[in-house]
Order: C-alpha cells, then structure tokens, then sequence
C-alpha cells in the first residue's frame, strides 16, 4: 500500500512523500500562551501512529524576486501550494479509507492552532519523522533538493505502513544567513535538534509581528508573509540557480 500511495501522490502533483512513525510525538493541548490564531475549544486530532508526509516546492522564479519583500508572485504561490496541499492530502485519506483503514488529512481548515504557534501534530515534525529533511534555525522545514522553498502538509493514519527514518541533526552547520537576514530578528542562531523546544532557538512572535508589517506595506495584505529566511537560505539558492 505504501507504494501505491507514494505513486498516487506523485502522480497528482507532489514534490516528495514521506511515511514516519509518529507514537509518542503528539503534543498535549495544554494552557499556555496564546497567540491571536489560537483557538478556544477542544481540538480533535486522532493519534494514529502513521503520519504521510506531502511536500511540495515553490516555482524558483517565484522564490528568487523576494529578496527584497514578498511579491504578489509569493502570495498568489503561498496559497495555490496550500488549496493543491489541501487536495493532495484529502485523496490521500480517501485512498486509504477505501482500503479499510482510517485517514485523517491535516488540511489547512483542520489544523489548528491550541496555543502559542502550535498545532497538536505539526507538519514539521512528520516531514522530519518521514526523512524529507530537517528544521533550520530559522524553524523552516529544509530539504537538500529544494531547500526551504516547500510547503508541507500530512495526513495521520492507523494504515500498518513501513516508515522511513527519520532526521536527528540539522545539516545547517556554521550557516548565520538566516539569522543575519531576519527583519524581525527572530532567529538566534542556535541549531536545531529533535530534543530542543522551538522557543529556545526561535521566535515565533517576533517573526508574525515583522513578517505582518512587511506584507501590509509591500502587497497591502494582512498576512504572516515575508520570505527572507526562505530566500536567503543556501539550499534555497543553490535549487532557484539549478
């Protein structure tokens, strides 16, 4: 089955897929700090032990004409990605619930934010789990192909899948790009592991805050938009140069 879903999904479109084992890596809904997108009520995220992960990357023009501020080019892309993200995920999840297991696409309506910037099982964490790449000081998803030009989405699943292994060290190395690039300086410098909490090494607020200010003044829209990070990145580079 495992194959057969991996070629469903490239076929439809996709960049990369991913199987990780997820047992144990679903946060608990906890009080704590909350942020404007945080909602109130119970979340309901089935913990099934699969997690697929879809992966698809920007057009390189696209990310190439931000190196200055996000484009419209940008915004339109972000969520072309997202609604092709969306359909992705959900024939995944019919795929496999016709073959008898449950599925649970984590669509960009049904991924919610519970408390600061945290979803109960982030896109992230089940791209790394799958093998795709790693997390980057600036708390992007990177991979070696397409650097963080991607965009990420999963679907959880109790289909008895063979999963890859997963990513346990950030290959950012010495790399300060990021870091000196951030507007909103963001991003401290500290690398990346499995173990470390993503406050430690970056902050989430700072970024919202700066990257809203940028998108309102470059393309006048209310939006968490502002791409530096991206662009600056030298797997980023080194795939919008290819």
């Amino acid at each position: 089955m495992k194959d057969k879903i991996e070629q469903l999904l490239l076929e439809n479109g996709a960049s990369a897929v991913g199987f990780a084992r997820l047992e144990g890596l679903y946060a608990s809904i906890e009080d704590g700090p909350q942020s404007v997108d945080s909602v109130e009520g119970s979340i309901e995220v089935p913990a099934y032990p699969i997690g697929i992960s879809i992966l698809l990357a920007f057009e390189k023009d696209i990310i190439k004409n931000i190196s200055n501020y996000p484009t419209m080019d940008y915004y339109d892309g972000y969520y072309r990605l997202n609604n092709k993200l969306d359909e992705l995920a959900i024939e995944c999840a019919e795929y496999i619930k016709k073959q008898g297991y449950n599925a649970y696409p984590q669509t960009v309506t049904s991924s919610k934010e519970y408390s600061n910037f945290r979803t109960v099982m982030p896109h992230k964490t089940v791209a790394v789990n799958a093998g795709l790449g790693w997390i980057g000081k600036s708390a992007l998803f990177i991979t070696e192909k397409y650097g963080s030009a991607v965009r990420l989405t999963s679907v959880l699943t109790d289909a008895p899948l063979e999963y890859n292994s997963s990513i346990l060290q950030s290959k950012c190395g010495s790399c300060m790009r990021c870091k000196d690039a951030c507007p909103g300086k963001a991003i401290s410098g500290r690398g990346w592991s499995p173990e470390l909490d993503r406050d430690e090494y970056f902050n989430a607020a700072a970024c919202r805050k700066k990257a809203r200010e940028i998108a309102a003044k470059s393309i006048d829209k209310v939006i968490t938009l502002c791409g530096k990070c991206i662009e600056v990145c030298p797997y980023t580079r080194k795939y919008t140069r290819t």
